[in-house]
């Protein structure tokens, strides 16, 4: 049950809980978000970082704006009277620290198929699409994005842990996003609507891909 405290945390930020209901009636819509599955969050403060999060267990086709958690960049709750947050909540924080203004996360059916079947090579080539175009610094279709797949797991720390480490590696290439093994996809951008059109893209160009595997 939500309380006056929790209210006037979140009242400074209607405008964010009011992208944040709006992308996940989209995500819903779309079959990317269903149930009470994905996550999603905006940085709300840049000093100290701040990140409003979607609270655990939320219908996300259905949110409330009393349906988001406030909290720092350790995933720690600002208030010890807000609603849980997401359990994946420190993926989000990587993301922020790694520069996200805006971080989704989907569960839709074409990224949950395709990094089972992707998983042995450890992620998916994407290469030669106009759509490509659509993510921040890609200007041309004769280009190609790395999406890595990593197992899914009930260790969140030692998850986050895996991609901070993928992205301290100077080997691998530009992060755009990243699979959970028979999980669902996160990614990010400096702004939700960055972070949207960037889901809006990888769902796309996922989609294209399990389509060309099933006519071969």
């Amino acid at each position: 049950m939500t309380t006056k405290h929790d209210a006037s945390i979140l009242a400074p930020y209607h405008e964010q809980t009011d992208g944040l209901r709006n992308v996940g009636n989209q995500m819903w819509t779309r079959g990317w978000s269903l149930g009470t599955s994905s996550n999603y969050s905006v940085v709300v403060n840049d000093d100290p970082k701040h990140l409003l999060v979607t609270a655990s267990g939320m219908d996300k086709g259905h949110l409330k704006n009393s349906d988001f958690v406030i909290v720092d960049i350790s995933g720690h709750p600002i208030s010890p009277d807000q609603p849980k947050s997401s359990a994946e909540t420190l993926l989000h924080c990587v993301a922020v620290e790694m520069g996200a203004g805006a971080v989704l996360h989907t569960h839709s059916p074409w990224a949950t198929i395709l990094s089972e079947h992707f998983a042995a090579q450890g992620g998916i080539e994407i290469a030669g699409f106009e759509m490509l175009k659509g993510l921040q610094g890609i200007t041309t279709h004769e280009s190609r994005i790395w999406l890595p797949i990593f197992n899914n797991t009930q260790n969140i720390p030692e998850l986050a842990a895996e991609v901070r480490d993928y992205v301290a590696d100077s080997k691998n290439p530009p992060l755009y996003g990243y699979l959970i093994r028979r999980h669902g996809m996160y990614t990010w951008g400096k702004s939700l609507s960055d972070a949207t059109r960037h889901i809006e893209v990888l769902e796309f160009l996922l989609e294209c891909i399990g389509r060309q595997i099933s006519i071969r």
